[in-house]
């Protein structure tokens, strides 16, 4: 393992706003998210969050929210958890776990919004159930979620757009489907809080129209 990434996981190990294993916060944070924020602020999640480009703009734009990145890669959560540090957000924390994961960190009712920011597409077959936006990750996100809470996506795959959109549309528990397949030239622009991930900028670049979505839960 290269030095630098040694480096940054060492220093995640002494960063209190980075819970992950080893760390006893890992096995007891599950129904105490307010506790550890010390208030009772709505709770939103960054999920596969990489550096935590959103993480960070959301929380700088609404103090009176907390926000969670959450990404198993610990050397990409070391980025974001060092500039929440250096700018006093203590509205921040991540969380370093796999998403099928999530029902054991977070309480039913716990979460009040899910971001969902440039995922892996997983364009083949073979690895359907690993999309973030298959349905089974929908019924983990359903149970702690809670009543009336949003589900946002943004991503540049055409692919993955289209069938996160034919997932939703086989539930019979989902309300309020809003969709663009051109967020900049669309009114819900304003939604997204002009906040751009380090992909985002590359394929925008690139020529990739960005494509969003938002839905609740009946």
């Amino acid at each position: 393992m290269a030095r630098g990434k040694l480096k940054r996981f060492a220093e995640n190990m002494t960063r209190h706003n980075v819970i992950e294993p080893g760390k006893p916060l890992f096995e007891t944070i599950k129904g105490s998210w307010n506790k550890h924020f010390n208030n009772e602020n709505p709770i939103s999640l960054e999920l596969t969050c990489g550096r935590g480009e959103y993480t960070i703009g959301l929380a700088r734009l609404f103090p009176d929210r907390n926000y969670i990145g959450i990404d198993v890669k610990g050397d990409r959560i070391w980025k974001g958890a060092g500039i929440a540090l250096e700018e006093g957000l203590d509205n921040v924390a991540f969380l370093r776990i796999h998403l099928l994961e999530l029902a054991r960190f977070f309480e039913s009712n716990e979460v009040d919004e899910i971001w969902i920011t440039f995922p892996d597409p997983r364009p083949k077959d073979r690895d359907e159930k690993r999309r973030v936006t298959h349905t089974r990750y929908f019924d983990i996100y359903k149970s702690i979620l809670r009543k009336n809470g949003w589900i946002r996506l943004k991503t540049d795959n055409t692919g993955l757009f289209e069938y996160t959109l034919e997932a939703l549309k086989g539930r019979k528990d989902i309300i309020d489907l809003a969709y663009t397949f051109d967020l900049y030239h669309s009114d819900v622009r304003p939604e997204c809080h002009e906040i751009r991930t380090k992909y985002e900028e590359k394929f925008s670049a690139e020529g990739h129209d960005i494509k969003y979505l938002k839905f609740r839960f009946a």
